[in-house]
C-alpha cells in the first residue's frame, strides 16, 4: 500500500489559502510538486487499471499536460475574485469522448477538511439537462435501480445546491422521480477525511468507491447514447 499524500501536502494547501499570490507560490513551488501534484499523478496513474475495471471506456490520465489533474491555476477573467491559484488540486477520471460529446466523469477532491470523492454530471448544459431527464422519465426502473440503490445512497449525497422549485417544463410533474428531474447536476458525492486522504489504504478507498458509483455513471453514459 502507497501513501500519496501526507501532512506537508494539506499544510501547502492551507498556507496557499492564507497566501494566495504569484510571489508566494513561485518560492513555494518544490513544496507544490513534491507533496501535491507529483504525489496525485502517481495516485492517478495507480488508479488506472481499477478505473478500467469498472468501465474500459473511462481514463485515468496521469499526463502533467491533456491528463486528469486539473491546473492549479485559475480562470479568473470572469470573476471579482482575482486570486491566481485554486486552495485545492482536483482530478477528473473521464470518458475516452470526452471531447466528442458530453460525459459524465468520476472525480477526486484534495482539500484540507474538505476532500472528496464522486461521479456524475456537473453543470451540463440545457441540451444536456434535457435528455437526461427524458431518459429518467422513459427508463424510470434503471433509474431507481442505478440512483437510488440502497448501497449508494448509504454511503454517498446527491448533490442539491440547483435545482428547479418547480418539474421542468414538459415534463410531468405526477412522475415518481420529479425531485431528481428537478436537478441542474446530477452527482454523486461523500467526504474523505484528512487521515483517509494521508493514509495508505487512498487508493482502495477509492477504488471501492467508482465501484459503487460505476451504475450511476452507466446510467447516464447510456442516456448520452454513450458506451459504458
Amino acid at each position: 500500500m502507497t501513501v500519496y499524500f501526507n501532512d506537508r501536502s494539506l499544510r501547502f494547501l492551507r498556507s496557499l489559502a492564507r497566501n494566495n499570490e504569484k510571489p508566494w507560490f513561485e518560492a513555494h513551488r518544490a513544496d507544490y510538486e513534491a507533496h501535491v501534484r507529483q504525489p496525485f499523478l502517481r495516485l492517478i496513474g495507480d488508479l488506472q487499471p481499477d478505473v478500467a475495471a469498472v468501465s474500459p471506456q473511462f481514463r485515468a490520465d496521469p499526463r502533467t499536460v491533456g491528463g486528469s489533474l486539473f491546473r492549479i491555476h485559475r480562470d479568473a477573467r470572469f470573476s471579482n475574485d482575482k486570486s491566481p491559484y485554486k486552495t485545492w488540486q482536483g482530478a477528473r477520471l473521464f470518458h475516452a469522448r470526452r471531447r466528442e460529446v458530453p460525459a459524465p466523469s468520476f472525480y477526486i477532491h484534495l482539500q484540507p477538511g474538505e476532500s472528496f470523492v464522486g461521479a456524475g454530471l456537473w453543470h451540463p448544459e440545457s441540451e444536456t439537462q434535457r435528455r437526461v431527464r427524458q431518459f429518467i422519465v422513459d427508463n424510470p426502473g434503471g433509474w431507481k435501480a442505478a440512483a437510488h440503490a440502497p448501497k449508494l445512497r448509504k454511503a454517498f449525497e446527491l448533490e442539491t445546491s440547483e435545482r428547479l422549485v418547480r418539474a421542468p417544463r414538459g415534463f410531468p410533474a405526477d412522475f415518481e422521480f420529479v425531485e431528481d428531474l428537478k436537478h441542474r447536476n446530477w452527482v454523486f458525492w461523500r467526504s474523505l477525511d484528512d487521515a483517509t486522504m494521508t493514509g495508505p489504504n487512498l487508493r482502495r478507498t477509492i477504488a471501492r468507491d467508482l465501484v459503487t458509483l460505476g451504475p450511476f455513471v452507466d446510467y447516464l453514459c447510456a442516456a448520452l447514447d454513450l458506451e459504458f
